[in-house]
């Protein structure tokens, strides 16, 4: 399966890359012009996260936009021997 963000679905997206020449109209020339274009791909900030899926930790893909809106719950953290008493 592709990377995608598991809570916003973000994921590589395709696009033109435009080549262009001359000098623009602002700067007293007659125009740019396009002299060629190529495909490229958008890619998302995607980081791999332990964070609660589903009521389990799981590692999985999550955009950086998802962790940023808090939409990523990370585990609680359990020190060891937390709970012993001697």
């Amino acid at each position: 399966m592709a990377k995608t963000c598991v809570f916003t679905g973000r994921k590589s997206v395709f696009g033109n890359q435009k080549t262009y020449r001359g000098k623009a109209k602002y700067l007293g020339g007659v125009g740019k012009k396009i002299t060629g274009t190529s495909r490229r791909k958008f890619k998302p900030n995607l980081q791999k996260v332990l964070c609660m899926v589903d009521g389990e930790a799981k590692r999985v893909w999550v955009s950086c936009a998802a962790i940023h809106a808090g939409l990523v719950v990370k585990p609680l953290k359990v020190k060891p021997f937390g709970d012993v008493k001697v």
